[in-house]
């Protein structure tokens, strides 16, 4: 690259301590160096009588020092300019420029590359924050979710498409206008996340509305999200009746599909005249079957009221091995295995997480005996929560996506609702349940976390 031409800018009168410049400065120290030699062969020449040309000699070295002087100005000065000009660049955001001398041969070759580099890196930098920035608006012009900045004096200073969706306005028309004219002055008051139920261009729902300060040119400004929650309750709430319309058709399919049948063979049979010599067998026979499923029925609308009323916890302090202790004991299908862990004193209901283990229980025992499997109560924990795990012997998980749907089962005469019922208590007591594949060996693991406060 060429090098860059000196650019001369106004310069205030009086620069540098002697009121010359550095140009100047710089000239009369090239002369200054040359100075003694020169009067001191001015005064031999004059003492010894010289002729013309020794005068004429004398002249000739007097032009070339200023000649070579001028050229130390010129070699000192432009590099300088040309520093000058390219950091002037920098500085009104051109990293284009670069400087023809810069190596690592002499000081000033030093600086040019060193220049050169922080523009490389600068404009490095700069291609990959707008990059960034394109990719970040790109990101916010698609999300569903409502951006709204307001500036120190609450004007609207930036927004994307699902906020004008919410506000009814074009970004055009919206920027600039302070917050209470485009009605979310009342959002600006939150501190921190709020859930509110309003209206947004004339549509009401629950909002999640989250406010975070920032600062833009050394000024705070509020950033508001506005998450519509609800189309994503309208649909949870479509997938969970979906799933209990699901399992209730299944269910009320498998009892009143045989009570239909067999009540269909009992008003054939009692039709024929005369009755058959074990008519009376096998209308007990059939009736037996109505009112099994009659039975199988009721325990289903149970266990449905079990679930829709369970009541809250009434937390109070429990040692946790004694309650271990008496799960174990109830257990007289297969000896389940207590194993070691710290005495700890946890607040809970005693009653409703007794029942929670139990039923965890009773599946770990029924999944292991087909297999000659154990079972094993386990318990560990201290500072903020314990884990306990109920660990079988069984075939383990065959497939967990519908492993707490209600009413869902693949036991023979299971209800569906003891994993489901389980995980509601442990969840109302701010813990959580899960279950796994053993990774020691072949089974299912339990684990339920708690709080110890």
């Amino acid at each position: 690259m060429a090098e860059l031409h000196p650019r001369r800018s106004p310069r205030p009168s009086g620069e540098g301590l002697t009121g010359f410049s550095f140009e100047r400065r710089v000239l009369l120290g090239g002369l200054a160096i040359a100075l003694p030699m020169t009067l001191l062969c001015g005064v031999l020449l004059w003492r010894s009588g010289s002729s013309g040309l020794a005068w004429s000699v004398f002249a000739l070295a007097l032009a070339a020092t200023l000649i070579l002087a001028t050229r130390l100005r010129h070699q000192v000065v432009y590099p300088l300019y040309t520093l000058s000009n390219l950091l002037e660049a920098l500085r009104e955001g051109d990293y284009s420029l670069r400087g023809s001398r810069g190596s690592r041969r002499d000081a000033i070759g030093d600086v040019v590359w060193e220049v050169n580099t922080l523009s490389q890196t600068l404009r490095d930098q700069r291609l990959k924050v707008e990059e960034t920035s394109a990719l970040l608006g790109k990101v916010i012009a698609a999300i569903d979710i409502g951006l709204f900045s307001f500036d120190d004096e609450h004007r609207l200073r930036l927004i994307n498409r699902a906020g004008e969706r919410l506000i009814s306005q074009r970004a055009g028309a919206a920027l600039g206008r302070p917050a209470s004219a485009l009605g979310l002055d009342d959002l600006l008051a939150i501190d921190g996340s709020a859930t509110l139920k309003r209206a947004f261009g004339g549509s009401s729902g629950r909002w999640d509305v989250r406010r975070f300060t920032v600062r833009e040119g050394g000024k705070p400004h509020d950033l508001l999200v506005v998450t519509d929650l609800s189309r994503a309750l309208r649909e949870e709430e479509r997938q969970a009746w979906q799933r209990l319309i699901r399992v209730l058709g299944h269910e009320l399919n498998n009892s009143l599909a045989p009570i239909k049948s067999m009540a269909g063979t009992l008003s054939s049979m009692l039709a024929v005249r005369p009755l058959p010599e074990d008519w009376s067998e096998d209308a007990e026979h059939g009736l037996r079957v109505i009112g099994d499923r009659a039975d199988a029925l009721g325990r289903f609308m149970v266990g449905y009221s079990t679930l829709a009323r369970l009541p809250p916890p009434r937390r109070q302090p429990v040692e946790l091995e004694p309650l271990l202790r008496r799960v174990v004991a109830l257990e007289q299908r297969l000896p389940v295995q207590l194993g070691d862990g710290p005495a700890l004193t946890i607040s809970l209901d005693p009653d409703q997480i007794e029942q929670a283990l139990i039923n965890l229980v009773k599946n770990a025992v029924e999944a292991s005996l087909p297999q000659h499997g154990a079972v094993a109560l386990r318990w560990s924990g201290g500072g903020e929560s314990v884990r306990i795990e109920v660990l079988d012997e069984g075939l383990g998980l065959s497939s967990s996506d519908n492993l707490f749907v209600p009413f869902f089962t693949t036991k023979p005469g299971g209800s569906g609702i003891g994993l489901v019922l389980a995980r509601q208590i442990v969840e109302a007591h701010g813990g959580a349940l899960t279950l796994e594949d053993r990774r020691d060996r072949r089974g299912c693991v339990a684990r339920i976390e708690l709080p110890l406060q």
